[in-house]
């Protein structure tokens, strides 16, 4: 009995070091991909890319749902008070 329960509790001990050393590689590849964006965003040219992500925000912002939309207004207007 005892040697059964030494033995559950052992494999659920595997269990979670496994479970760890999965999030630590999905972090270390999430991290990984942050750092070649970071990287990538200080190599282009901001200037040239400046139109297009005004452009890109635009779309983006006229697809939103008016819900949404109102919130954000609210919050710049909050944050426009404080200033």
């Amino acid at each position: 009995m005892a040697t059964a329960k030494k033995t559950e509790t052992n494999t659920q001990q595997d269990e979670s070091i496994l479970l760890e050393q999965r999030k630590v590689k999905a972090l270390e590849k999430i991290a990984n991909s942050v750092d070649a964006l970071t990287i990538w965003f200080e190599e282009i040219d901001k200037e040239e890319w400046s139109q297009r992500i005004q452009w890109y925000l635009s779309e983006f912002y006229k697809a939103l749902p008016k819900e949404i939309e109102k919130e954000i207004e609210e919050e710049v207007e909050k944050t426009e008070d404080k200033k």
